[in-house]
């Protein structure tokens, strides 16, 4: 994984979710399945992209990313919403609800 290759996903992809992790968050590891598989069943063209901040430290600071698990969800190539530490996966859904209809239908 590289800057690169995420600014390409992001450039490319009509929509994208990059979660922020690290090995030893257990907040992490409870919220990424959950989270994954809501965006797998509500938002199924926007591809979802783990990058772990021990390995890539480069990328998260180039986003910002200060707190993990952080989510930073793209809708065409820009920057949509993001959220860290207590997420709620009702509540992210439901913002993201409206502008992915009128991408993607």
């Amino acid at each position: 994984m590289t800057q690169e290759k995420i600014d390409k996903t992001v450039k490319e992809s009509a929509g994208v979710m990059l979660y922020f992790e690290g090995e030893h968050c257990n907040v992490c590891h409870a919220l990424k399945p959950k989270l994954f598989e809501a965006f797998e069943n509500n938002f199924p063209e926007i591809e979802r992209v783990a990058v772990d901040v021990a390995s890539h430290p480069d990328i998260a600071a180039n986003f910002g990313v200060f707190s993990i698990p952080t989510a930073i969800i793209f809708l065409d190539s820009k920057e949509f919403a993001r959220v860290s530490r207590n997420v709620s996966i009702a509540s992210l859904i439901e913002q993201i609800e409206r502008p992915y209809e009128m991408m993607f239908s």
